[in-house]
């Protein structure tokens, strides 16, 4: 599914994001906006870089120091290996539907124009922003690092990878959005997958876990109900 969204090889994938955990907006880090300094002009041209500038970039992620286990797996590799498979049917599939169902040229090129072209470049936008936005603005109400923030008006467009500040803070999280009205439709399609048996060993986060993260601890409940009654009293 990764590979029909034209998001790249999969081991190549993996081995840019965990370098990027390991080197957070720090160096090292292969897509940080902050790369080049503080000042504005700095920012501008790191955020480019952060956005689409790193994937051209000559030096290339290890990905046998960064993702060996994948190496080794047998049908992972297989993937990986075929993205240009992949991509190739993904781009082709919208004209071939569009194409027989208006059976003309015309619906089979406005179904690739919206249904392949459109479709590729707005997904990845959306998910360049994380790498540029989300590592610039947005409030950081956990405790990480770096400086990923939650950017409220691209979680729907993400399906909630925008609540990027909980991502960085504790990363094995399967929920990015775990505050009140944070909407995390990821989340919600690998907990149909774990119900399904196609993920396994998910990581679910809980209430002990969100509060440790905080950037400001909660008074515990049973404290504030002494206060309260001491109050009263």
């Amino acid at each position: 599914m990764g590979s029909l969204a034209v998001e790249g090889p999969l081991v190549r994938w993996v081995a840019d994001h965990r370098k990027h955990h390991k080197f957070s907006d720090a160096e090292g880090d292969p897509h940080s906006p902050w790369r080049y300094g503080e000042t504005v002009p700095a920012l501008m041209k790191g955020l480019w870089w952060a956005h689409v500038g790193w994937m051209f970039d000559q030096e290339q992620t290890p990905q046998q120091k960064y993702a060996p286990d994948l190496i080794k797996d047998s049908a992972v590799r297989t993937i990986s290996r075929q993205f240009v498979l992949w991509t190739t049917v993904s781009l082709l599939i919208p004209p071939f539907v569009g194409g027989l169902v208006t059976w003309s040229w015309q619906g089979a090129l406005s179904a690739f124009f919206w249904g392949s072209l459109v479709r590729v470049a707005l997904l990845h936008h959306v998910t360049w922003s994380i790498n540029s936005i989300c590592h610039a603005v947005g409030k950081r109400p956990f405790k990480s690092r770096d400086r990923s923030g939650n950017v409220w008006w691209l979680a729907v467009l993400s399906c909630g990878e925008s609540w990027h500040n909980l991502h960085h803070a504790d990363p094995t999280s399967a929920r990015h959005g775990v505050l009140k009205g944070q909407l995390d439709s990821s989340a919600r399609i690998i907990r149909w997958f774990e119900r399904a048996g196609w993920a396994y060993d998910v990581r679910w986060p809980n209430a002990d876990r969100i509060d440790a993260k905080r950037t400001v601890e909660k008074a515990p409940e049973k404290n504030v109900e002494k206060e309260s009654a001491a109050h009263a009293a």
